[in-house]
């Protein structure tokens, strides 16, 4: 574990914080984690990592516009969504924009389900995007010990639950709340529900979520997320302890302040899960 890329933001507040999830145990707990960048890896060979949703439009499963169509979104709302000087209501007005504008676009060009087993088969081929190290093990630990874990995702949950059923991950513990599509009977994407996007989760209460009767007696929360956002993803759970761990992918320098008043604990450099794992084990008196 390399100390120097996790950042304790308060460590006395963080110790304490601690000793109650241990006290609780692992029927105490529950896991809420974002997906892209939290659970798989940020940079990939040296450049930005392609989230699930990447690989359809960087590959030919859609229509033959949809690649160029998908990242002219890309360039002019990403920007926007890593950008620390643009107000709160701005940007969740402009991410709200770049995925209504996004489902629309894949409808259009012809998304259905078949093309979600096939993209995310490609993606397991090529270990593009990967899970973070140590991430198998956590979700492993998570299974063994009946700790749900609810991934809220602003990507495509479809995508991301075949990402995980095919990585062999996707336990009964495991619940992929994102944004998904209702098919037809030929399996054609015809339209779509709610729209989730990196600032708008906490609008997905956890209380209205089937899920929500496996919580309410683990109190306990481990939120894990790579955005200033995801930690509004509890907003919705009386809980009595949260433990908040970020992991900062992009601009450090700029953002690390922002992330430290926000997390308990702040992972640089696209770290492994070694840290998590660690915190996991000691929850579960292992370590």
């Amino acid at each position: 574990m390399n100390q120097n890329n996790i950042i304790i933001s308060n460590t006395e507040e963080f110790e304490k914080k601690k000793q109650s999830f241990i006290s609780g145990g692992v029927e105490k707990l529950h896991v809420l984690s974002d997906f892209d960048k939290t659970l798989t890896r940020a940079i990939y060979s040296g450049n930005r990592a392609g989230s699930v949703i990447s690989h359809l439009r960087n590959g030919k499963y859609l229509s033959e516009d949809y690649a160029e169509r998908a990242h002219e979104l890309f360039d002019k709302y990403h920007p926007i969504e890593i950008d620390p000087n643009i107000e709160w209501e701005e940007k969740n007005e402009k991410m709200d924009e770049w995925w209504r504008s996004h489902k629309e676009l894949l409808i259009e060009s012809g998304f259905n389900r078949e093309i979600v087993e096939r993209c995310v088969k490609e993606m397991i081929d090529e270990k593009y995007p990967e899970f973070r190290e140590g991430v198998v093990d956590f979700l492993e630990s998570l299974d063994e010990n009946n700790i749900p874990l609810i991934v809220m995702t602003a990507s495509l949950g479809d995508l991301v639950s075949e990402f995980m059923k095919q990585s062999r991950v996707l336990s009964d513990n495991v619940h992929v709340i994102g944004n998904k599509f209702k098919y037809d009977e030929n399996g054609e994407a015809v339209s779509f529900k709610k729209i989730i996007h990196v600032l708008n989760k906490h609008e997905m209460e956890i209380k209205d979520l089937e899920v929500y009767w496996e919580l309410v007696d683990k109190r306990n929360v481990l939120l894990l997320g790579d955005n200033v956002g995801d930690v509004k993803m509890v907003e919705g759970f009386e809980y009595d302890n949260l433990i908040k761990v970020g992991f900062l992918n992009e601009n450090v320098e700029e953002n690390l302040e922002e992330y430290k008043k926000n997390y308990d604990v702040v992972i640089i450099g696209d770290g492994d899960f070694e840290f998590v794992n660690g915190l996991l084990g000691e929850m579960n008196g292992k370590v």
